[in-house]
């Protein structure tokens, strides 16, 4: 099977993020494999364990990203595409399925796989967007997925139940919290993936010119979310309390 897994370099949401100028800044900031995108990597190399192939990484970013695609190839990925995006302008989730699009169209693929949403834009867009443009199937909010005589038997979330649905290959799924338990790069690993093939292409080697992969979106302000305000801890008879809580409710918070 050809098996393929676009990747995401995120920032890491658990650590600290500081905005300046509207843009987020980069310097000192941790970056991740997109969480989600790590059920993909899993899912691609326990379906090529059980079906034969080869699973490729492909990933939209600069040089930076390297190292977490060195990360996926650890796990136990074949082989990664880095596809630079370093000049393209305002780039968004339309640019990066251009560059997506561009590069599967010549590519023999029998399933694509990604993370349900990116933990940094959230938007979820790409993986239907790329699959649109291939002619492909898709299903997304995937937490099961078997592969039988050419036809993919997937479960899926659905606010909380789940849909079964059988689809034919080439699918491209994305996957939810639940599709399996990522493993962690072991140390054989981790010295294999520096001797993995990692390929990079621009936009010459995808015939693309920059105004085929401008952003179509325009992002008018980045902020943090303001500081919570400390609580209060009411004092007194219970009476007393009610009385103040209420006074607080009418004259400071006003939602009475």
């Amino acid at each position: 099977m050809n098996i393929y897994v676009i990747m995401k370099r995120t920032f890491d949401t658990e650590e600290k993020i500081q905005i300046e100028n509207g843009e987020i800044v980069e310097d000192g900031a941790e970056f991740i494999i997109n969480p989600y995108d790590e059920y993909a990597i899993e899912e691609a190399i326990q379906l090529r364990d059980a079906h034969g192939g080869e699973v490729t990484l492909v990933t939209v970013g600069d040089e930076e990203a390297e190292k977490q695609i060195r990360t996926g190839l650890a796990m136990g990925a074949d082989k990664a595409v880095l596809i630079e995006d370093e000049d393209v302008e305002n780039g968004d989730p339309y640019s990066i399925q251009a560059m997506l699009s561009a590069y599967f169209k010549d590519q023999e693929v029998d399933i694509i796989l990604g993370g349900n949403i990116a933990v940094d834009g959230g938007s979820g867009q790409v993986g239907p967007r790329l699959a649109e443009q291939l002619g492909f199937n898709h299903v997304t909010s995937v937490v099961n997925i078997e592969i039988e005589d050419g036809k993919a038997k997937i479960e899926r979330d659905v606010e909380g139940d789940q849909e079964h649905i059988e689809v034919a290959l080439p699918v491209l799924v994305t996957a939810q919290q639940g599709l399996n338990e990522p493993r962690y790069p072991s140390l054989p690993g981790i010295m294999k993936a520096k001797k993995k093939p990692l390929d990079t292409l621009d936009l010459d080697d995808l015939d693309l010119e920059e105004e085929d992969v401008e952003g179509k979106t325009k992002t008018i302000e980045r902020y943090l979310p303001p500081e919570k305000a400390a609580g209060k801890i009411l004092e007194g008879e219970v009476d007393e309390q009610v009385t103040e809580l209420i006074s607080l409710l009418k004259n400071e918070a006003k939602v009475i």
